[in-house]
């Protein structure tokens, strides 16, 4: 093996070590935001949830016409 191939060979594994780098990093983002948005859509649905126990309980008069 000559210095030139080593040399080759060593300009590969850094760019594969800084790819797996930047990729970890892509991916622990991704992680943190689907975290957040998984809480917001919980947060939603639950809201939707009272509103939706809560209309039941609505009086004729305070219902909204269907074209609302």
């Amino acid at each position: 093996m000559n210095d030139e191939t080593l040399e080759q060979i060593q300009s590969k594994i850094a760019f594969l070590e800084r790819a797996n780098s930047d990729l970890s990093d892509v991916l622990f983002r991704q992680q943190r935001e689907i975290r957040a948005l998984s809480e917001r859509i919980r947060t939603v649905s639950d809201r939707l949830h009272a509103l939706q126990s809560e209309d039941g309980q609505r009086s004729p008069e305070e219902e909204r016409p269907p074209h609302y």
